[in-house]
């Protein structure tokens, strides 16, 4: 029987309009907010991890950003 555990939710924080930097097309680009925590009987109870990252919708490609890089585009 497994007690504990992680599970990652994502938000979406901002919807953006951006330049790729791979495929160099304007095109909107989501700003994502992934939190990690720590579960006991399913019950989340601390975050372990968070990231924040970007996706082209137009390519695919995925950048990580730092917590003041996605504070500065929102």
């Amino acid at each position: 029987m497994v007690i504990f555990g992680l599970r990652t939710k994502v938000f979406v924080l901002a919807m953006m309009t951006l330049l790729c930097p791979r495929c160099g097309n304007s095109a909107a680009h989501p700003v994502h907010k992934s939190v990690t925590k720590f579960t006991l009987f399913f019950i989340p109870l601390f975050p372990v991890k968070t990231r924040y990252t970007t996706q082209c919708t137009f390519c695919g490609v995925t950048s990580r950003l730092s917590k003041d890089q996605a504070t500065q585009l929102i």
